[in-house]
């Protein structure tokens, strides 16, 4: 199967300890992980935020009072995907180190999660939905040679 085509901006936002989440995120890897959850060519913003931002945008979309790993705005599925992919990059942190991960290996998870939310993927609608969003995943990050980031 052929990759999808991408056209990324990668963006970081001002916070602390910037320059470790830019050497987790080179991108070449975040285009890698992005284009193998792709079924779609894609015009794709990645942002790296604080907590502070990330909380504010949870917020305002989602009425939830807190920074949450992974923000995804859908704008367009076909004939191109059009997205931005949010990550808050202290929670990010927090949690690869709580589940005993890399920082550049959940990043990658949360990028391909991101992006198979941008093509329509929901695992809020049902269990069956979870589980098949979640068996997706666990297949395109072993694709990128990931183990299966819920166990």
């Amino acid at each position: 199967m052929a990759l999808q085509q991408l056209q990324l901006s990668l963006q970081f936002g001002d916070f602390p300890h910037q320059a470790r989440h830019r050497a987790a995120l080179p991108r070449h890897a975040v285009t890698r992980a992005i284009r193998h959850a792709l079924a779609d060519d894609a015009e794709i913003t990645v942002r790296i935020v604080g907590e502070e931002e990330g909380r504010a945008l949870n917020q305002s979309y989602r009425k939830k009072d807190y920074a949450t790993n992974v923000l995804t705005f859908d704008y367009e599925q076909e004939p191109v995907v059009m997205a931005d992919l949010v990550l808050c990059a202290p929670v990010v942190a927090r949690e690869a180190k709580e589940q005993g991960k890399t920082l550049a290996a959940h990043y990658t998870h949360l990028l391909v999660h991101g992006t198979l939310h941008a093509q329509g993927w929901d695992h809020e609608t049902s269990t069956a939905d979870a589980q098949e969003m979640e068996a997706y995943e666990v297949a395109i990050l072993a694709g990128l040679g990931l183990s299966n980031p819920y166990l």
